[in-house]
């Protein structure tokens, strides 16, 4: 798959590189911008199962 991606960037090497670089950094602000805050309250991060009863050292 990254083959085919490469291939089909234009330019030479430093070109397809930096074109590479603006494109895995765009997809990683839309990552963190959009879809992980939208994800975030389906995902079961606020399930502790970890109390602090009796059995707990107090030490």
């Amino acid at each position: 798959m990254y083959a085919f991606i490469w291939r089909h960037l234009p330019g030479n090497t430093l070109v397809r590189a930096v074109i590479s670089l603006l494109l895995i950094l765009g997809i990683v602000y839309l990552l963190f911008t959009y879809v992980f805050p939208w994800a975030e309250p389906l995902l079961p991060f606020g399930d502790v199962t970890v109390d602090g009863g009796d059995g707990a050292a107090a030490g």
